[in-house]
């Protein structure tokens, strides 16, 4: 594959930078309005489905990230794309996609909350531990000046604080959150997909340039997501509507994360962005694809 993608850097103006960032934390207040403090305690309540769901999230995809890596050597502004994807939380449709699936949506929602907040730490570290674990990310990484702390403090403002305002304003306004949160969400998705698509378009050239292995590794990648997600729940005989919930929320990342993470801290390094960009896409297709296919599908304890 050619190397050229870990020179291209996809540059945007500082206005751009702070709508990506300020997107991304309506996102999380719009996800926040429909989680209780219930969708935590269900840990105590039922805490097999949550420890598989999260240990499949969490630990199993960056894993089967880096052997998927192993195997198929991409270039390494591609391979650290690959691994900020795998160590980012659930994506925010993920609840949606279950519910369409006739899959666990309390399970669901509980996984996207506790990935969120865990995210704080899992994020950095594990991307930092899986770059640094790859020869050539870890060349790449000694050349770019990261700082894992200052990347704590980017998700704990584009994560954690909307997720704690918006679980506060489904609490005190309730009847007000049950208006605004559908509308949330979808002005919240186009936002985000309008980025994207102004993210390619102003770098089409170089996206043409390698969208074949683009497209083909975001397919195989997300692929081995849902494929992780499904067979550990399987393995842990989680039941139908459980394993759903646990196949789609593995499968389905936060990929607006890792975009704000590749523009603040790698200077919209090409390779990355463009993975991330695509997954972004990409996850959505997949994700309701096999939604539609589990909607017409009776569940089978």
């Amino acid at each position: 594959m050619n190397s050229s993608l870990d020179q291209v850097v996809l540059n945007f103006d500082k206005g751009s930078l702070l709508l990506l960032n300020l997107c991304i934390a309506f996102i999380m207040f719009g996800v926040a309005l429909e989680l209780k403090l219930a969708h935590f305690r269900l840990l105590f309540r039922t805490p097999k489905p949550i420890f598989v769901g999260l240990f499949s999230q969490l630990l199993l995809l960056p894993l089967a990230t880096f052997g998927l890596i192993h195997i198929i050597n991409p270039i390494p502004s591609i391979a650290l794309g690959m691994m900020l994807v795998a160590s980012c939380p659930g994506g925010n449709v993920s609840n949606f996609y279950v519910a369409m699936s006739k899959g666990n949506v309390a399970l669901s929602v509980s996984l996207t909350a506790f990935s969120s907040v865990m995210s704080v730490l899992f994020t950095p570290v594990s991307f930092t531990l899986w770059s640094k674990a790859y020869a050539p990310t870890a060349d790449m990484l000694h050349s770019i000046d990261m700082d894992v702390w200052d990347m704590v403090i980017k998700i704990i403002w584009v994560l954690v604080i909307p997720l704690i305002v918006g679980m506060t304003f489904g609490e005190k306004l309730p009847e007000l959150t049950k208006k605004i949160s559908k509308p949330i969400k979808k002005l919240s998705i186009l936002i985000f997909t309008s980025f994207v698509v102004l993210a390619l378009k102003k770098n089409f050239d170089h996206f043409l340039a390698h969208i074949s292995a683009i497209l083909l590794l975001v397919f195989l990648h997300n692929a081995l997501g849902l494929i992780s997600g499904f067979g550990l729940s399987t393995l842990a005989r989680l039941s139908s509507p459980d394993r759903r919930a646990v196949t789609i929320e593995t499968g389905i990342q936060n990929v607006s994360v890792a975009l704000v993470i590749i523009f603040d801290f790698f200077d919209g390094l090409g390779g990355m962005a463009f993975i991330a960009a695509w997954w972004g896409v990409w996850h959505l297709i997949a994700g309701g694809f096999l939604s539609y296919l589990w909607s017409k599908k009776t569940i089978v304890p």
